[in-house]
């Protein structure tokens, strides 16, 4: 990701991004659903997410079929298993209970990629964000495998948050100016120590240690620009992966 990447161009209609979409096991939102389903080039749901999907299509069901659906199903009711089914939609079981429903979809998902050689740019979640704490801790893990997936990135949304963990030893250039973030953003040092530089924040950082039990730099924010003008570009650079994740505006 040496290029500049916008995390919310995936939410923009007129957005240039081509994406793949995976549906988690949590409530979805409608005000991001449709113009994600609409973008997407290959479409899935692990497990529960078919229930979601399901419920938020009311009788409409029919016009919105995934790709696929995968996991232990465990989650998945009956009915929802059985219209899916019915409708020749894949249902892939994924039984290695070492591994999270979303880490297995994605892994599916990356192979599918391959597979239909469609040209993707980004990997969008929904879902994944709220909820337990043990879960979202899950979905921040499942971001690490990912890293030895695939080299494209993986963003997560649900609520107000996007969540993306940044690859080591690049130069991130993150574009923040769709007019859709909010007015918070943070770095985690989530997988250990990492040594990080910043541009284009309010706080930012030179070449300064973040982990856990000294500096966390949660509620940060963007540098001030004027009205007339553009956002600047966060350029963030880190000796280890970082997790980004910033503000969605409520519209």
């Amino acid at each position: 990701m040496d290029e500049e990447f916008t995390p919310l161009d995936c939410l923009l209609s007129p957005g240039s991004q081509k994406i793949c979409l995976v549906i988690l096991n949590q409530p979805l939102e409608e005000r991001f659903f449709h113009v994600l389903w609409s973008k997407a080039v290959i479409r899935a749901c692990a497990d529960g997410g078919a229930n979601h999907l399901y419920r938020l299509m009311d009788s409409q069901q029919e016009r919105f079929l995934p790709d696929y659906i995968s996991g232990d199903f465990d989650s998945i009711t009956p009915d929802v298993k059985a219209f899916y089914s019915e409708k020749n939609c894949r249902l892939i079981e994924t039984a290695d209970q070492d591994l999270t429903d979303f880490t297995k979809c994605l892994d599916i998902m990356v192979e599918e990629i391959k597979k239909r050689q469609v040209q993707v740019d980004t990997i969008v979640i929904l879902g994944g964000l709220a909820g337990r704490f043990d879960q979202i801790m899950a979905t921040v893990e499942t971001l690490f495998h990912a890293q030895k997936m695939t080299e494209l990135p993986v963003v997560v949304i649900q609520g107000s948050s996007l969540a993306l963990l940044l690859q080591e030893g690049r130069q991130h250039r993150l574009s923040v100016n769709t007019g859709l973030e909010g007015s918070w953003c943070g770095l985690v040092p989530v997988g250990g120590p990492c040594v990080t530089t910043t541009s284009g924040l309010k706080w930012n950082l030179d070449n300064t240690v973040l982990e856990f039990g000294k500096l966390v730099s949660t509620s940060n924010t963007y540098e001030d620009h004027g009205d007339e003008q553009e956002r600047k570009p966060v350029t963030i650079t880190t000796d280890r992966p970082l997790l980004w994740s910033m503000g969605i505006k409520k519209l």
